[in-house]
């Protein structure tokens, strides 16, 4: 279609009961209805990670069941490789996306060219952090604040400089990395104030965490810290990475703009 703008959009979904599952249904609903389409065609890709739905396909999407256990870049990457368009954007299935948040989008593209990757604006996460909606674009490397991490909106050729997501990252620290990489590469990243996602956060996360708690916490952290060589406080632990506190010495202040 003439004039119509295509997004790919990657949806990583563990769907393993009713209530999940309605979840990931209002997420792709709230997509579908949230822009024209005959303006922007969103190319929807479902990674589901609950095979006992036994090949089950969202409505308005193509969803896969990875063969591959289950890793939070992993499966980003199998939606990467399987998807084509200029822009692609990559999240968690835990969200409600805003009327026009994708037209906010590329609004911001259009107008700052050297803009590599975005987040929007979460209306009932970024305003406690001093974040408020149509207040501008805010560039930044730090995670929860201009990277968030649950919407990942990006220029596809930006993959060709970064390479792949690391699969060492299965479930935390990945948005961490990706900050790092986009700080290090010195590849800018900004906070859309006007595109609007609100992310359900602990309505999911709680629920959907892997059984072996310290293997998908505690390893990911130490690699986090060696391949970055960043060190921490003694009593840091990983879940203050949801508790918006930046490691000491770590990129994020070392190459925030």
């Amino acid at each position: 279609m003439e004039g119509v703008t295509e997004i790919d959009m990657v949806i990583l979904s563990y769907a393993y009961n009713s209530e999940l599952r309605a979840i990931t249904k209002k997420c792709i609903n709230s997509l579908v209805e949230s822009e024209n389409s005959s303006k922007i065609k969103f190319n929807i890709l479902v990674l589901e990670s609950e095979k006992r739905l036994n090949e089950y396909q969202y409505q308005n999407t193509t969803t896969l069941y990875p063969a591959d256990d289950f890793g939070y870049n992993r499966y980003l990457n199998i939606g990467i490789e399987a998807t084509s368009s200029k822009y692609i954007c990559l999240c968690n299935n835990d969200l409600i996306f805003h009327r026009s948040w994708a037209t906010e989008m590329l609004n911001a593209f259009n107008t700052y060219y050297d803009l590599s990757s975005a987040s929007p604006i979460c209306s009932k996460h970024h305003p406690r952090l001093g974040f408020e909606i149509n207040s501008g674009l805010y560039t930044g490397y730090r995670n929860r604040y201009e990277v968030a991490g649950w919407c990942l909106f990006l220029k596809r050729d930006v993959l060709r400089i970064t390479g792949k997501l690391d699969e060492n990252f299965r479930f935390w620290c990945a948005d961490n990395d990706y900050a790092n990489t986009m700080a290090n590469l010195h590849l800018r990243h900004a906070l859309i104030s006007s595109s609007i996602v609100d992310h359900l956060g602990e309505a999911t996360s709680g629920r959907t965490m892997p059984e072996n708690d310290e293997h998908f916490t505690a390893n990911e952290f130490f690699y986090f810290e060696k391949k970055w060589n960043c060190r921490v406080g003694k009593d840091w632990h990983p879940l203050d990475l949801e508790k918006n506190i930046i490691p000491e010495r770590s990129l994020f202040t070392d190459y925030y703009v």
